[in-house]
């Protein structure tokens, strides 16, 4: 394995960390020509290149393919900002917060090389895998991980319907293991070009289950798609580039298609009530959005392109609790590390008295807003960890937590790889866990990384020591089994071409 993923001779270029740092030094300097037009140029140019200096970072040959995913879709909501201001063509410093959103802009994005500073110390020594354990997953057959996939769909509805409080938590957990077996399949697919109807299957299961929830995830299965392509190190050829121009597509088309409709679907979904709990049946829902689709001409593109990018732009509200903080009189009391901490090591059975944090709760004492009129439909709003952190320990005090947070998500990748299971497994693994925690972008909580992270740490811990040996051994064996039917059946057709036994 180690030949494959350093070998310096290739017929066709692969996608991996030096193709990236290649592409995003591209990017950057296309933004750096386009700076002096723009309304920000420094806060444009920098940022633009932020993505090169982070995948000089950790672009390690062994460096686990979810981190690209992880550090870089932190960076755009941070970079969308300046983007946004190009759009406008209104600097930040003149937007409804002022010059805060301009040192949000600057902290965040000091913030996400601090996670590619943590990522480079814990995972940049990991030790290549043998080439059998790297390519053991190329012989399982694609319809057996497929049926996998389908088991741990079950696992998700069982969970999200049978059990509750601190199981729950347990069981999402596991219920994430669709996200393995989707990436598994992802990548024996996409190396050795064999069922592709199990992949395509995936992605319609992902995106039609996306687009009738309550959250719109159907952005999930690219992430997957995309991080199995740099996981499996795909030859780049052009029928490639063509395939990734139109997953792209495909996926802004459903985001901005998503935007137009979201606000509406929701109240239907719910009845109008003030939960996520759905009052209509899936067949209702299914039915609304494809009358939804079939009106699709008539959505308005360009206010649902406005609308995505200033949802994906995630620093004003960091300018404005700045802004708070620094108008309030009260001093720094590491309240929300506090809170995140007791939350997660005071479990609710042996706790029955502690109260429930609610990110809108956070989010209202933080910024003093009213959202009584926002949220309806049972969504939450919350600051995000990096403003937890600035109002615990401001600038440049936060860089030091949210290193400590990108140490945490890397320690507990660090465990997951030391164990003895396929390379493709490890992967898959540390996927489903960035994902549980990434998913919502910087609005993700303290809480809800800290509760996350043990939750995946103790369950897939004893799924990979435990249950995947079982697993493994039946794929290994229906796959024997197959390859014994094939050789069979060559044998007996070679056996009649040559005149049969008679």
């Amino acid at each position: 394995m180690a030949s494959t993923l350093a070998t310096p001779l290739q017929i066709a270029p692969r996608l991996d960390y030096s193709m990236l740092r290649k592409v995003a030094f591209v990017f950057g300097l296309f933004f750096v020509f386009l700076s002096p037009f723009c309304p920000d140029p420094l806060p444009l140019a920098v940022g633009a290149f932020t993505p090169w200096l982070i995948l000089r970072l950790v672009g390690t040959p062994t460096m686990p393919a979810v981190i690209a995913y992880y550090l870089l879709s932190q960076w755009l909501q941070v970079f969308a900002r300046a983007f946004l201001a190009l759009v406008d063509g209104e600097p930040m410093a003149q937007s409804l917060y002022g010059p805060w959103v301009v040192n949000a802009y600057w902290y965040m994005l000091a913030c996400t090389i601090a996670l590619a500073l943590a990522c480079k110390v814990v995972l940049g020594g990991i030790q290549p895998p043998t080439e059998e354990n790297w390519a053991a997953h190329l012989y399982w057959r694609p319809v057996d991980v497929f049926l996998i996939y389908l088991g741990s769909n079950v696992v998700a509805q069982m969970a999200g319907l049978t059990f509750g409080g601190l199981l729950y938590q347990f069981f999402d957990a596991i219920a994430r293991f669709k996200i393995m077996a989707a990436f598994l399949l992802f990548t024996s697919v996409m190396s050795v070009g064999r069922g592709w109807p199990f992949l395509f299957a995936v992605l319609g299961i992902e995106i039609l289950s996306g687009m009738t929830g309550l959250l719109g995830d159907f952005r999930g299965v690219f992430v997957f798609l995309g991080t199995a392509a740099l996981a499996a190190q795909i030859k780049w050829t052009p029928r490639t580039s063509g395939y990734a121009f139109l997953a792209t597509l495909a996926l802004v088309v459903l985001a901005l298609f998503w935007t137009s409709v979201k606000a509406e679907y929701r109240e239907m979904a719910t009845g109008g009530g003030e939960s996520q709990a759905f009052q209509m049946t899936l067949s209702d829902r299914l039915q609304y959005m494809l009358g939804r689709v079939a009106g699709i001409v008539d959505t308005d593109w360009g206010l649902a392109s406005k609308a995505v990018l200033e949802r994906l732009a995630y620093v004003d509200i960091t300018g404005l609790v700045i802004n708070v903080d620094l108008a309030s009189a009260e001093q720094p009391t590491m309240r929300q590390w506090g809170d995140a901490l007791s939350h997660v090591f005071q479990p609710r059975f042996l706790f029955p008295d502690k109260q429930a944090l609610s990110d809108t709760e956070v989010f209202i004492r933080l910024t003093k807003v009213d959202l009584l009129e926002n949220m309806r439909g049972g969504t939450s709003i919350s600051v995000g960890y990096m403003a937890e952190n600035y109002v615990d320990l401001g600038f440049p005090g936060m860089l030091a937590g949210v290193f400590a947070v990108g140490l945490m998500v890397a320690l507990v990748i660090r465990f997951f790889f030391s164990f003895d299971v396929p390379w493709m497994v490890r992967q898959g693994t540390a996927l489903a866990y960035v994902y549980s925690i990434c998913a919502s972008g910087l609005e993700v909580s303290m809480p809800k990384i800290l509760g996350s992270t043990i939750t995946f740490a103790v369950a897939y811990g004893l799924a990979l020591k435990f249950a995947f040996p079982v697993g493994q051994r039946w794929l290994e064996q229906r796959a024997r089994r197959a390859a014994d039917r094939e050789a069979t059946q060559r044998r007996i057709k070679s056996l009649f071409r040559g005149g049969g036994p008679l």
